[in-house]
């Protein structure tokens, strides 16, 4: 636990730096988180690194520099290139390269390569919608965890996750709504954030929670699959970068409808 404490805390400070700096210093190192995750993915499911996995990095690394660009066209050509190629992929490399591969690489290009490319989106719009897929995510994790652990009794989903209870979800759907009231309450006294959206960003928070706790069952799905108990050991206490930003992937999609909304 201990380690796990230590990790987080060093991890805050870089978070805070890249979030608050926005722009081209939060896209680098979106994209280089990306490209981690993607490779814990890649090689968790697939056992290793294969051409089609190649080809997914080049289109993520594609997507990004692209990522400002206003004609929606152009990042529509990009995910149709990505379909295209891996599958013309196939067929040149098809000794080495399966269907189940090409999907495997198309999934983990959308699935964190995009979702995550979606803080950009979100940090350009306002700093106070980019701290909400964070709050969501930490908030909820951290609330179901001491909740559970004090009165955790009923199993949530005892296949996927035995440790996890329907006492410590509720406990992080409660942790997050609270917290995220108390944001919106720092934010209504910052930045003069309409008080009318405390109650909205509360409510926020619990779906907020239901969608990263709803990532972290979907993480561990995967890692059940694939037989291992974590995706990597980049962060002691933690383990991979997916196992730290499985959660984040499902409340960043969250959290840009509600910006959307709200704009």
């Amino acid at each position: 636990m201990l380690v796990r404490i230590i990790s987080a805390v060093l991890g805050i400070p870089l978070l805070l730096f890249f979030v608050i700096a926005g722009g081209l210093p939060l896209k680098a190192a979106a994209l280089v988180i990306s490209l981690m995750g993607m490779y814990e993915f890649y090689k968790a499911v697939s056992g290793k690194i294969k051409v089609v996995h190649i080809a997914a990095f080049i289109l993520d690394i594609l997507y990004f520099i692209i990522l400002s660009a206003d004609d929606i066209s152009v990042i529509y050509s990009v995910f149709i290139a990505a379909v295209l190629i891996i599958m013309m992929l196939l067929v040149i490399f098809h000794d080495t390269n399966n269907i189940y591969d090409g999907a495997i690489a198309i999934l983990g290009f959308f699935y964190i390569g995009v979702m995550l490319s979606l803080i950009c989106k979100i940090r350009d719009f306002s700093i106070i919608f980019a701290w909400l897929p964070f709050i969501f995510a930490f908030a909820s994790d951290t609330g179901a965890y001491f909740i559970g652990s004090a009165i955790g009794r009923h199993k949530l989903t005892p296949k996927l996750s035995p440790k996890k209870s329907v006492e410590g979800a509720l406990g992080g759907i409660v942790t997050t709504a609270v917290l995220s009231a108390v944001y919106a309450f720092v934010c209504f006294k910052i930045y003069s954030l309409d008080i009318k959206y405390i109650p909205v960003l509360a409510a926020a928070g619990a779906v907020g929670s239901v969608f990263g706790q709803l990532g972290d069952l979907a993480a561990s799905a995967v890692k059940r699959q694939a037989g291992i108990k974590d995706y990597g050991k980049l962060m002691p206490g933690h383990g991979g970068v997916m196992d730290r930003f499985d959660s984040v992937l499902f409340t960043l999609p969250f959290v840009y409808i509600i910006m959307n909304f709200m704009a």
